[in-house]
This record gives structure tokens, C-alpha cells and sequence, in this order.
């Protein structure tokens, strides 16, 4: 996870003064998106990037001045074409970068933005939320913007002055059962962004070698999931058809915020699946959350295409809602 509001917060209590700047608006094809950040400290350590490298030199002179006036700052760059050039774009443009020095009340309050690295910390999705002209600020939940969240899309409101930074944890997969289609599916999941898990107490299919450097828990979802739960940015993926793995793991995560269960097998192994939990007490409403098959009806043939299924589908239910 990017480090950067962490990393100022460590600056200002060790007393080098930190100034934080994040991207509020840019051109078309920037090579940072809104919601990037750049600390800078006030010895002119830097951390993360506000750009491919154009205006970064002119954030930090500013940031030493925020740090001397107290107060926040949105800044504005004509990016010239030869300066886009240089970081990979077609044609020059505009990026403006909201600028606020930490520990002042007219820029980043500590108690703030504390709040918010402590929510990070617990894989809490929260917004930073900056009424730009008066330069008050406050956390707020995924309640408050579900359409930001879901589309992990910062920026400014339609009053023209409220800038709404998203901050949601990195995506996790907990994929049970380390078949053939958990093979295919764990490089794409890394791909697009996830940080994956295999569970399977099989030791045959839990082995090191058909998942090169990816983290394996040898043990059953109850066990496992008690040491990585699951949350509202984790999906889960069931593949074994056997119910004595899989529907520990089912059940966990019918209880738990994830925001895809997606589990393989045949409408009529769902059948049973549906009559199982019912008799375990989950509600028709609760039991509705399971994508079952599992992944987009794309005629899918073999492991990899099975994969590229559930990658299409986990992302349309991230990104669009169940």
C-alpha cells in the first residue's frame, strides 16, 4: 500500500515539518491520477508522486513555504509539450495540486490526518473530505460517497469547491481450493490489482511449487480465515466442490462484508449448495450474494478462460455493484 500520508505524519512528529500535496485535477492521460500524493518534508525529503517528474521540483518550493505561512494552497500548472513529452504523454496540459501543510489548522490538522492513517491501517474504506475555501476538513465513511468507493475515483464535487480523496485499501483475493483454475486465476488477480491467498488443507494441491512465491495457507477457510478475514475489499473465490472446504469458507464469508463470493459448480451442485445453508440458518436474501457458477456466462472452456470469467466478473461487481 502507498505509504505517503503515513510517511508525513512520521515527518511532522519528528519535527522536520511535512507538507502533503495531492492531485485535484490533471490532463486526460496523466501518468498519475487524481487522489495521487507527494509528501514533502521540510528538510525536502520527498515521498510518492504527484506527477511523472514535471512539477515536482515547484511543489517543493511551495511546500516550504505552506510550511511557513500554515496555510493550504491550490496550485496550477500549465504542463508544457515538451515537459509531457518527457513523462510519456502525447500533448502539454493542466494539473492542479491542493498543497496543505501538516499540523495547521488552515492546512492538515494532525488529529486529521492521523484519523486517516489510522483508518488505513484497519483496511477501513474513508474519504478525506476538503472544503477548498475554507480549508476545513474531515474523515468520512463509504456511506457518505458509495459511488467514489466503488469506482476508487477522487475529485471534486459539483459545487466546484469540495475535493472528496478516496482511500481504500489494496484489493485482496482469498481464493479456496488450489485447482487448475486457482493457478490461472492468481497471476491475472495480481495483475489487476490484487494481493492474493490460496487456502486448501490438501497438502497435494497446496504445494509451493504450483504457486511460485505466492502466499498458501495448507489449512481448512475456518482456520485460515481467522488469520486473514475477510473484509469489504477482499473477494472470495471458492473452487474445490468439496462442500467440507468450500462451505466452511461460504459460510464465513456470507457473514462477512466481502464484496464478491463467487463459488464453482454446476446449477445443480448450487442447488445443494442453496439447500445446505438454508438448513444452517442463512436467509434466501443472504444465500442471494453468491455468484453461482462462478464468473461471467462467456462460454468459458478450461482453466484459463474459466479465470479470465471470474476476473470479468469479480471486476463488474467491484466496480458497478452486485
Amino acid at each position: 500500500m502507498d505509504r505517503t500520508p503515513e510517511q508525513a505524519l512520521e515527518w511532522h512528529r519528528a519535527g522536520k515539518g511535512a507538507a502533503l500535496a495531492t492531485v485535484v485535477e490533471t490532463w486526460g492521460s496523466a501518468p498519475r491520477r487524481v487522489g495521487a500524493m507527494l509528501a514533502v518534508s521540510g528538510e525536502g525529503d520527498l515521498a510518492g508522486s504527484v506527477s511523472g517528474g514535471c512539477v515536482e521540483g515547484a511543489v517543493v518550493t511551495e511546500a516550504f513555504e505552506a510550511l511557513e505561512t500554515g496555510k493550504s494552497v491550490m496550485l496550477t500548472y500549465g504542463v508544457s509539450d515538451d515537459d509531457a513529452f518527457a513523462v510519456g504523454l502525447a500533448c502539454g496540459g493542466t494539473i492542479r495540486i491542493l498543497l496543505q501543510p501538516v499540523g495547521f489548522d488552515a492546512g492538515l490538522p494532525e488529529a486529521t490526518l492521523d484519523a486517516l492513517c489510522q483508518a488505513r491501517d484497519r483496511r477501513e474504506p474513508v474519504a478525506h473530505v476538503i472544503d477548498t475555501e475554507t480549508w476545513t476538513s474531515h474523515i468520512a465513511g463509504a456511506g457518505e460517497y458509495p459511488d467514489r468507493f466503488r469506482a476508487d475515483r477522487s475529485g471534486m464535487e459539483e459545487d466546484g469547491t469540495t475535493f472528496v480523496a478516496i482511500h481504500n485499501p489494496p484489493l485482496r483475493m482469498t481464493i479456496v481450493g488450489a485447482v487448475h483454475i486457482a493457478q490461472a486465476l492468481v497471476p491475472m488477480a495480481r495483475i489487476a490489482g490484487y494481493d492474493p491467498l490460496i487456502i486448501d488443507p490438501r497438502p497435494a494441491f497446496a504445494a509451493e511449487s504450483r504457486f511460485p512465491g505466492e502466499e498458501i495457507i495448507d489449512d481448512y477457510p475456518d482456520v485460515a480465515l481467522a488469520q486473514r478475514p475477510l473484509d469489504t475489499r477482499t473477494a472470495l473465490v471458492l473452487l474445490t466442490h468439496d462442500p467440507k472446504i468450500d462451505d466452511p469458507a461460504l459460510e464465513l464469508g456470507l457473514r462477512s462484508g466481502a464484496f464478491y463470493i463467487g463459488a464453482l459448480g454446476s446449477t445443480r451442485t448450487h442447488a445443494k449448495r442453496v439447500e445446505r445453508l438454508k438448513a444452517n440458518g442463512f436467509t434466501e436474501a443472504e444465500i442471494a450474494r453468491i455468484h453461482a457458477p462462478v464468473g461471467l456466462d462467456i462460454g468459458a472452456a478450461g482453466p484459463a478462460e474459466i479465470a479470465i470469467s471470474v476476473i470479468a466478473e469479480v471486476t463488474r461487481v467491484l466496480r458497478k455493484g452486485a
